[in-house]
């Protein structure tokens, strides 16, 4: 007998016994006088198996076809066998037309043992409200999941950023963790709304280094910094490093998230390549996430800054300081730029220029806010020559293009060299006696 069933049994014992009147009992019962008596006729004649609810082992009235239970489980057992009861009760619906509530598939699928009901995890921190603003705070992080299970050449990475408002998210696959991809990331979350006031992301190489400032950051009055946190002080944007993984929870559960319902929408359209994926994700996945768990923040007021006077191609780029030489050319990865004529400025040379490696795949050179026009000098190029380097006997010497048609030929190293007749050297020492006059000049030692 069920709690209430044994309460019921009380009041109607000592109304049998004559203990308690009708109307008593219709109130403790919270029942009418007429469902009293029917009761009470039932308890005396069949004692207290007659309080026991009458359907009590029967299968209920309301339940679904045998037929549909069957067709509904063999469809999951063939293709949602991993699937967890929520998913699986969506793409039934979708794709074959199943309409099974997800509390009734979840029973099915523990009673065939598909699914184990999964035990509460334990709060050990301490929880923290979300912010107030939409674009207050936003969390980033990446993932390394086998998204395409196998499929694809390699599994690639995904990096998310999530705001902690609204849970309005960003996201996109990438071959490998770089700092372009996170550039890259950061740059779509930018030109779709804006500049956030704050970043909260992991302690990775990617976010701060560990190293001593350089002589330009000591100069500046900065700290070491990264090429993202640079390109996050240029768009004033405050970096928060997170202590731990629990820290972050919103962007790690997203992740959770992920790696279930993704791995396995990318599974039924036979998705195998980064290009495919990010497709799906900007046109149906990442808006289905903003639709469907995306909450109101508490302030209707957004805290995005607009992009106004921010050159996102230059700052979401590497940037390295060189200096260029007494020739205005500039080395950069192995190679040789040459800056042109009408680019040429004053303390250009010997000067020091940025040379930025744009998302794009373009360069460009940029002294003193300014772009420089350049091009690019090969081995065999004209500007070879003006390359120096030291000879056998220590003197400075140029460098001769490669090219067969301007360079001088080659004596062989084994042969001794003598100087021509008309050479300096070979030249009497009076003929070639040369006297500076300071001053006024004095005859008589002339002659």
């Amino acid at each position: 007998m069920s709690r209430k069933e044994r309460d019921r049994l009380k009041v109607v014992a000592a109304l049998a016994e004559g203990r308690l009147a009708q109307v008593a009992a219709a109130r403790r019962l919270r029942l009418c006088e007429r469902q009293v008596r029917r009761i009470l006729r039932r308890y005396e004649a069949e004692g207290d198996a007659g309080l026991v609810h009458r359907a009590r082992g029967r299968p209920s009235n309301r339940r679904l076809a045998e037929i549909l239970r069957r067709r509904v489980m063999a469809q999951v057992t063939k293709a949602y066998r991993d699937f967890g009861p929520t998913l699986a009760a969506e793409k039934l619906q979708e794709q074959d037309g199943l309409a099974v509530s997800r509390e009734t598939l979840r029973q099915w699928m523990t009673a065939e043992g598909l699914w184990k009901p999964r035990r509460p995890a334990r709060e050990v921190h301490l929880w923290r409200p979300r912010r107030s603003s939409f674009g207050e705070l936003v969390q980033m992080d990446t993932s390394e999941h086998a998204w395409f299970e196998g499929r694809g050449v390699a599994e690639p990475v995904l990096v998310s950023m999530i705001d902690d408002a609204t849970n309005r998210q960003v996201k996109r696959f990438f071959a490998r963790d770089t700092t372009e991809a996170n550039l890259e990331a950061l740059g779509r979350w930018l030109r779709r709304h804006g500049r956030p006031l704050a970043l909260y992301a992991d302690r990775d190489s990617i976010f701060r280094v560990n190293r001593e400032p350089t002589r330009e950051e000591a100069l500046a009055g900065r700290e070491a910094e990264t090429q993202f946190g640079r390109a996050l002080r240029e768009l004033g944007i405050e970096y928060i490093p997170a202590g731990s993984p629990q820290a972050k929870g919103r962007v790690e559960r997203s992740f959770q998230t992920d790696q279930d319902r993704l791995v396995k929408e990318l599974r039924l359209r036979g998705v195998r390549t980064i290009e495919a994926a990010n497709v799906y994700l900007d046109s149906q996945y990442v808006p289905m996430l903003n639709r469907r768990f995306a909450v109101p923040a508490a302030s209707t007021v957004d805290a995005h800054r607009p992009l106004n006077g921010h050159d996102l191609g230059a700052i979401l780029s590497l940037q390295t300081v060189r200096t260029v030489a007494s020739d205005y050319t500039v080395r950069h990865g192995g190679r040789r730029y040459q800056v042109e004529r009408r680019s040429i400025t004053g303390g250009l040379r010997g000067g020091k220029v940025i040379v930025e490696e744009r998302l794009d795949g373009s360069m460009r050179l940029r002294f003193r806010g300014r772009y420089l026009r350049w091009h690019e000098v090969t081995a065999a190029g004209p500007n070879a020559a003006s390359t120096r380097r030291r000879g056998r006997r220590g003197a400075a010497t140029s460098e001769l293009p490669r090219d067969s048609t301007a360079a001088a030929p080659r004596r062989p190293a084994a042969e001794p060299w003598h100087p021509p007749a008309d050479h300096p050297w070979r030249q009497p020492f009076k003929k070639k006696r040369t006297f500076l006059l300071c001053g006024k000049p004095d005859i008589s030692t002339l002659r």
